[in-house]
């Protein structure tokens, strides 16, 4: 079922990720930094949000990621070559695991996340946002399903994500740091408030949005 609030929380977190990326247009407007960090728990509830409502694991929805890691690699690579990590798509792929994991009984389902999460820890210093990045969609399965305490999960996992980057954990009083903190934490009240907008005329997301991701970064590239 369409939901006008999930296609309002996709077109957020897609936004956000432009605005982060047209630094590489405009490296003078640092401050889009801070906006882009709305982008990744935004995704991450999106797909939290499929597999919560989704009765059973999608594999094409798997295959879809998996193509599109591959895919979005060499121009992540091309735009950005001196980056230390791959690009976001296997953070998020790893991280659809976990989520299923943690919503689905089935045994081999739960085992699966626990080999995704396993992955995630041993390959943290590769995967843009590390660990907590691979963890965060999982993070917000549980907190809409228990509510409580349990919000503190994702804003937490969004916050420590963020200091996977050496810079922000050298310099934690900076005010780039703390901005970029709370930038994250603030992105999980925003993501459960974008969702309850389900009265907007909001254009549909469909699956055009994978291909979205390598090709804004060509584009980027094209105009640098």
């Amino acid at each position: 079922m369409r939901s006008a609030g999930l296609d309002l929380v996709k077109w957020v977190a897609m936004l956000t990720m432009v605005a982060d990326h047209v630094r590489f247009i405009w490296p003078e407007a640092q401050g889009l930094f801070i906006i882009g960090r709305f982008a990744f728990p935004l995704f991450c509830l999106a797909m939290a949000v499929n597999v919560a409502r989704a009765g059973s694991i999608n594999l094409r929805y798997l295959g879809w990621m998996l193509a599109f890691a591959v895919l979005s690699e060499p121009p992540y690579r091309w735009l950005d070559p001196d980056s230390q990590t791959f690009s976001i798509i296997p953070t998020l792929t790893l991280g659809l695991l976990v989520a299923w994991g943690v919503q689905h009984q089935q045994l081999e389902v739960r085992l699966l996340g626990l080999a995704a999460a396993l992955l995630g820890a041993v390959f943290s210093e590769h995967l843009m946002y590390g660990l907590p990045g691979v963890l965060l969609p999982a993070g917000w399965v549980l907190a809409r399903r228990q509510g409580g305490l349990t919000w503190l999960l994702p804003c937490l996992l969004a916050m420590a994500g963020n200091l996977t980057n050496s810079w922000l954990r050298g310099h934690l009083a900076a005010p780039v740091t703390l901005l970029t903190l709370a930038a994250a934490a603030l992105a999980i009240a925003i993501g459960c408030l974008l969702l309850r907008i389900d009265h907007w005329p909001v254009p549909a997301v469909r699956r055009w949005a994978y291909l979205f991701y390598p090709v804004h970064l060509l584009l980027i590239k094209v105009l640098v």
